[in-house]
């Protein structure tokens, strides 16, 4: 199920007076929400606009999303030095909390301190990003694995062919696809299947590899619309999500496994196209303009 983490900042209005940098004179209140425990997350806005800045949105909680969206959205080069004054400037916050979601950043693989002083923007090569979602594959692996050999509640199973049949729902509307829903049930099937093992381990590591950039399991959906096969791949993915609850439910630890693997493979392709297709995907797909050749 979708936890509720609290308000958070997302979108900054911001203005330019008499040439001076830009700052925040707003912010729009949404609402994060995590649906599983790969850190997927969505943020839904709230009704009534816009909020003050000094209303119950914390200076720390505005920092951290907006140092985020920042570097995700590749405003700063992967390598880069953080220039903390003008990122505090812009988004109108003073350094300290700043540098509280550095701190935060830096946990998450997104900054990498400087023995000098201050951040830089972490580079990621394209082994990196492949060999997380490999990674993910693997644990994702054991714990369908393990759910075949433990076995499931017919309750647990009812609530994960749920999640499918809104996604199989979903998947063939075609070209009219509501594709919010879409990562919403993908991300909560995947919350479920982590489940299913009863581990607070696998859970946990599950959760900490898909911390990185681009390893999560919907870390490519906002960019398959340029995918030439888009619905194709969709429904692909679907097939195997269909599959592996199918060899859970018939207790195939072994072919639980293997097929986990591959649906995560599934993501490397994606990867691997969208890398080389149009250079303007990189801000579209956040996190993208992080990955680097070499």
């Amino acid at each position: 199920m979708a936890r509720r983490l609290g308000n958070y900042v997302y979108n900054i209005v911001v203005k330019s007076e008499n040439n001076r940098p830009n700052r925040v004179i707003d912010v729009e209140l949404y609402t994060l929400y995590r649906f599983g425990n790969c850190g997927t997350t969505a943020l839904m806005p709230q009704k009534g606009g816009f909020m003050g800045v000094s209303d119950r949105v914390t200076q720390v909680e505005k920092a951290i999303v907006g140092l985020r969206g920042l570097i995700l959205s590749g405003e700063f080069d992967a390598g880069s030095r953080l220039p903390e004054v003008a990122i505090s400037e812009r988004l109108g916050i003073s350094r300290t909390p700043l540098r509280q979601a550095m701190d935060r950043l830096e946990g998450e693989g997104l900054l990498e301190r400087i023995a000098s002083g201050g951040c830089r923007v972490a580079r990621f090569r394209l082994e990196d990003i492949n060999d997380a979602i490999e990674l993910r594959g693997v644990i994702e692996g054991v714990a369908a694995r393990l759910a075949a050999e433990r076995g499931v509640s017919d309750e647990v199973m009812q609530e994960a062919r749920g999640t499918l049949a809104v996604i199989d729902k979903v998947v063939d509307d075609g070209n009219s696809i509501d594709f919010d829903s879409y990562v919403r049930m993908n991300a909560r099937f995947h919350e479920q299947l982590a489940a299913m093992p009863g581990s607070d381990v696998i859970q946990r590591e599950i959760e900490r590899v898909c911390r990185m950039p681009l390893a999560s399991p919907n870390a490519f959906l906002r960019g398959q619309e340029a995918i030439p096969d888009f619905m194709a791949s969709l429904v692909r993915a679907q097939d195997q999500h269909h599959a592996i609850l199918g060899a859970i439910e018939a207790r195939e630890g072994t072919r639980a496994e293997a097929l986990m693997r591959e649906h995560a493979r599934l993501a490397r392709k994606n990867f691997s196209f969208l890398r080389d297709a149009d250079p303007g995907l990189t801000t579209r797909i956040p996190g993208l303009s992080l990955v680097t050749a070499n």
